[in-house]
């Protein structure tokens, strides 16, 4: 007898934000970035996996279409992605988005896994505090300090993603596991097991999707010259984009 069929898991990738120019003629929408992130982490399993027999992936602009969200029962995880925006406004999108954030976690059946603005997002869905960070930015490659839990999670005995925020997660939410933490933001991760997983940081971005956003954000005025100089000194490190992808795939077949 043959191996059992088990089918991929349905993601639906809620797409928070536009990509800058450059990113959005490469990869079209966030999904398209993170569709490319999974692919890379698929192609490094052993054995390599082709995407399609591991996710079966949807996109849903949930910033300008507040009906695109899909019906959770035609699904099995979701993945929120980063942001320009702040998870702690009260703009109609981000409410809604919290909303249905909350529904998923509680309903038990559908995972949810967030990155950047996503991890704020479920933090704040879970009751957590998020806002500004008075520290300040968190920018390109950054090593980050690994839990005991989170070495095991991760297979690492540090981690190294990049990073491109200022606002933060004050506090782990009631019931999560602390996996990850730097010295400017104590909360780099929220894992729930069979629940929830995020990271603060951008597994999905490359250097080069980096540089572009920083010299962006520099000539809009957002980044300071010695800010955009710091980030840019680190934007082609090494770091483990993969391996977390590789651990988002773990969790949803937990």
């Amino acid at each position: 007898m043959g191996s059992e069929y088990i089918p991929p898991v349905r993601l639906a990738i809620l797409e928070a934000d536009t990509p800058v120019p450059g990113i959005r003629a490469k990869f079209g929408t966030y999904g398209g970035v993170f569709r490319y992130l999974f692919e890379r982490a698929c192609a490094s399993l052993n054995p390599p996996q082709p995407l399609s027999s591991q996710l079966a992936i949807s996109h849903h602009d949930v910033v300008n279409d507040l009906s695109s969200y899909p019906d959770t029962n035609t699904i099995d995880a979701v993945l929120i992605t980063g942001s320009k925006h702040s998870a702690y406004e009260n703009d109609e999108w981000i409410v809604r988005l919290v909303e249905y954030t909350r529904q998923c976690i509680e309903g038990g059946r559908v995972r949810v896994i967030g990155v950047c603005f996503g991890h704020q997002i479920v933090g704040r869905a879970m009751g957590a505090e998020v806002g500004k960070n008075v520290l300040g930015w968190e920018l390109s490659v950054t090593e980050h300090e690994l839990t005991d839990a989170g070495k095991k999670l991760f297979g690492l005995e540090k981690l190294a993603i990049h990073q491109m925020h200022r606002d933060i997660v004050y506090n782990l939410p009631p019931g999560a596991v602390e996996l990850a933490r730097t010295s400017p933001c104590p909360i780099q991760a929220i894992y729930v097991p069979r629940v929830v997983i995020t990271v603060q940081g951008h597994p999905e971005f490359t250097g080069e999707m980096v540089q572009e956003i920083l010299e962006m954000r520099r000539y809009g005025g957002i980044l300071t010259e010695e800010v955009y100089e710091d980030g840019m000194r680190r934007v082609n490190n090494k770091h483990d984009g993969v391996v977390v992808a590789r651990a988002f795939l773990r969790f949803l077949h937990e």
